[in-house]
């Protein structure tokens, strides 16, 4: 039987990482956004942008593509060294490695660090600006969306050949083990992991935070075996992901029917 162990504990550290930086950078990012918060119709035009871009990336040229990604990751990669260490001239080194390396410099690890950089540091952000309300509008709404261009339109199919083509930190490559091979899993997939188990941090605390982390990445085991078993192909890993956090969802309702605990304790977290 194939399976591999490698990806659901990368998935896991990533996102066991993202809660430990979210709890320690909170005031850091809330002093840049203050008390703005999205709104259940943010959530859906987040995600009505979000499809429209993996459209528009299967037909725009490649090198449109590039600047466009190389430049928002640059930005991203300022503001998550500015929240750690305030100070610009240290947070603008970050931005020039990574366009160093990528034209002089590049090779699969690079990939994957500079993309789960990427995916930590707009979670950070994205932690904080959505709510529990339009964090699940938000989640449904991109499920059906990733369904849809995976299986429909196959737009995401293409998009991600594309970033291939291009050597982009849109996705992590990683080898499977025990069984020999690679796979690739695209940063969309593993920010929604990120969101779901901040925003569950932040409603049911720090112990079901991590139940969220270890619940995905169990569920993203069991899901993916049976996906190199069958040799299924492309299949939305936002379902595997969502259904991991349904487990932590069901788990949280069971405990306070049988233990009879107060709803006390679900205030949303800054």
């Amino acid at each position: 039987m194939k399976c591999d162990v490698l990806l659901p504990l990368i998935l896991f550290f990533v996102s066991l990482i993202t809660l430990f930086l979210y709890e320690k950078s909170a005031l850091k990012v809330k002093s840049l956004f203050g008390e703005n918060k999205f709104r259940t119709r943010d959530a859906v035009l987040i995600v009505l942008l979000m499809g429209i871009m993996v459209t528009v990336i299967a037909f725009i040229p490649q090198l449109a593509i590039m600047a466009l990604i190389l430049f928002v990751y640059a930005l991203f990669l300022f503001l998550f060294t500015y929240i750690l260490s305030p100070k610009w001239y240290l947070a603008i080194f970050p931005p020039i490695l990574f366009i160093f390396f990528y034209f002089f410099y590049w090779n699969i690890y690079l990939i994957d660090i500079f993309a789960i950089l990427f995916v930590v540091s707009i979670s950070l952000f994205l932690g904080r600006l959505f709510t529990w309300k339009s964090t699940i509008a938000f989640v449904t709404l991109l499920v059906i969306m990733d369904i849809i261009q995976v299986f429909v339109t196959q737009n995401m199919v293409v998009s991600a050949q594309k970033m291939l083509d291009l050597r982009l930190p849109t996705m992590i490559i990683v080898p499977t083990f025990p069984v020999k091979g690679e796979i690739i899993l695209g940063l969309g997939d593993i920010l929604l992991m990120n969101l779901l188990s901040i925003q569950t941090l932040r409603k049911y605390g720090k112990r079901f935070g991590l139940a969220s982390c270890m619940s995905i990445a169990i569920v993203f085991l069991l899901l993916e075996t049976v996906l190199l078993n069958y040799e299924l192909g492309f299949f939305p890993a936002t379902v595997m992901i969502l259904s991991g956090w349904i487990i932590v969802l069901v788990t949280r309702y069971l405990y306070e029917k049988l233990y009879n605990v107060s709803s006390l304790n679900t205030t949303e977290k800054d």
